[in-house]
């Protein structure tokens, strides 16, 4: 496999070499967590003025980081929550729920998940 720079994450097989995008693997990782409860979706942050927003679904991939080390994967979710919920059960939830179906999805190792919560919403 090759190191967190890249942006794809390869490996050989028996068959030959399997390449895999991070934008891929982000995007699906997105599509996860949004099935999880309590989650409202990944945040987006503006560097000059600090300010936090919400990412339309098109653009999720921008709230999540992808790396990859000693062929392992290492996620980095911003993440916007319900207001009300237990942040430790909605993020206990997508940590295991990622875990398990990324390892599923692409046969990797899923080494870390880092949630930043940036923010609370209620939802209507």
């Amino acid at each position: 496999m090759k190191n967190s720079s890249m942006k794809e994450t390869s490996m050989n097989t028996h068959m030959g070499n399997v390449a895999i995008g991070n934008d891929v693997i982000a995007q699906y990782a997105g599509s996860i967590a949004m099935e999880c409860f309590g989650i409202v979706g990944m945040a987006g942050i503006n560097v000059k003025d600090g300010l936090v927003k919400l990412l339309k679904k098109e653009s999720m991939t921008r709230g999540i980081n992808v790396s990859i080390r000693n062929n392992k994967l290492t996620i980095n979710f911003h993440v916007i929550v319900a207001y009300g919920v237990s942040i430790l059960a909605v993020t206990d939830n997508l940590i295991s729920n990622v875990k398990y179906k990324l390892e599923e999805f692409t046969g990797i190792e899923v080494a870390k998940i880092n949630i930043f919560v940036e923010g609370v919403r209620v939802i209507d």
